[in-house]
């Protein structure tokens, strides 16, 4: 079977390094996309009998479907599919099968979201992509580990991991995250697992498994908030954007131009800082704030104090000299106003797939030179 020779781009570190995605929405999708900004020639495999990957119908209420060469597509669908090359191929039928097998041949890593037992049932499962391709590196995700047949969708797993009982404000209900975070973390989690695993290839010259579940991927995020339950024994509530542990920090504050800033003071000296802006430089000597212990206890009142300062000037200025002052602090930006930026504008990547499509980029220091 003919394939595309692989990137030979001297400033890609994954030049050369060919990627097979078996993998639909955003968890496994996100991995490919990584890897294709790193260089990888990255294919991904979409089912025609289910209309390809389910997030190609995934449009906003009015948005028009960007017409690819595989099937118009969302929005959504272009977050997590920059720069790969697309097959249509049902894995039942044994021409298309044979087709993704063909492929595997010359395959380096492949990444794959099957329900636990589909994969088997197809002949994709690791034990038998290793047996046939051994220096093949296997990534797999899951939702609740391989042994757990629970369909995983990104809400569900905010809700089992405790996210959502922490995510809104204490008069409110439980609310998600607004991206679909959990898969992003697992996204993060195996591409590490891969890059790791290359590294190890190239040492020993053999394939292996790597995996991640949802489920371990959200509850390995939870951090501090975990640590306070499991060592304190403080089970975190609906707080709105404020810190449990951190007074002010979460904070928000309207100034003088009606426009919202929101401060993270985490330091005795970021505090006295933040005073001698504002002209208050006889809190941080009231007993009720003069550590971030009693802070935290008097927040409230905290905020009362810091609020009518605010009002006095607008954002820009009160951000200018914060930052001049080594305060932690910045604007509540809408996304219109987010990617005004030049620095946002920056991390936009765009992909020409039938039509332009632009997305996100998922990069990070090693792609700077």
């Amino acid at each position: 079977m003919s394939r595309p020779p692989a990137s030979t781009t001297d400033s890609a570190p994954l030049a050369g390094i060919r990627v097979l995605e078996l993998a639909a929405v955003l968890a496994g999708p996100s991995v490919g996309s990584f890897l294709a900004e790193l260089g990888a020639e990255v294919t991904k495999v979409e089912n025609p009998a289910t209309g390809g990957d389910v997030t190609r119908g995934w449009r906003l209420p009015g948005e028009s479907p960007t017409p690819t060469k595989m099937g118009p597509a969302s929005a959504y669908y272009a977050a997590a599919n920059y720069g790969k090359r697309v097959w249509m191929a049902d894995l039942k039928r044994a021409g298309d099968a044979a087709r993704v097998r063909d492929a595997l041949a010359e395959t380096d890593i492949v990444i794959s979201s099957f329900r636990p037992g589909a994969d088997r049932r197809l002949g994709m499962d690791p034990e038998s992509l290793l047996a046939a391709y051994p220096k093949l590196i296997v990534a797999r995700i899951t939702g609740y580990g391989p042994d757990d047949n629970r369909a995983a969708y990104d809400l569900v797993l905010q809700a089992e991991t405790g996210w959502m009982s922490m995510t809104g404000f204490p008069d409110g209900p439980p609310a998600k995250l607004p991206v679909a975070l959990v898969d992003i973390l697992a996204a993060h989690q195996l591409k590490q697992a891969i890059l790791l695993a290359l590294w190890q290839r190239a040492r020993d010259g053999k394939g292996r498994l790597v995996e991640v579940s949802l489920y371990d991927a959200s509850l390995s995020a939870l951090a501090n908030q975990a640590s306070n339950w499991l060592q304190a024994g403080h089970c975190p509530g609906r707080m709105g954007s404020l810190h449990p542990n951190i007074a002010p920090y979460g904070e928000c504050f309207p100034c003088a131009d009606g426009q919202l800033l929101v401060l993270a003071v985490g330091a005795e000296a970021q505090f006295r800082a933040l005073c001698r802006v504002l002209d208050l430089d006889a809190l941080p000597e009231q007993p009720d704030f003069a550590s971030n212990a009693q802070r935290v206890q008097h927040r409230e009142a905290l905020q009362a104090a810091l609020a009518p300062a605010f009002a006095q000037q607008p954002r820009e200025l009160w951000l200018a000299r914060l930052h001049a002052a080594g305060v932690p602090a910045g604007a509540v930006r809408s996304l219109d106003a987010v990617f005004d930026e030049n620095a946002a504008r920056a991390m936009v990547l765009e992909d020409a797939i039938g039509k332009r499509v632009r997305q996100v980029a998922f990069r990070q220091s090693m792609h700077r030179t």
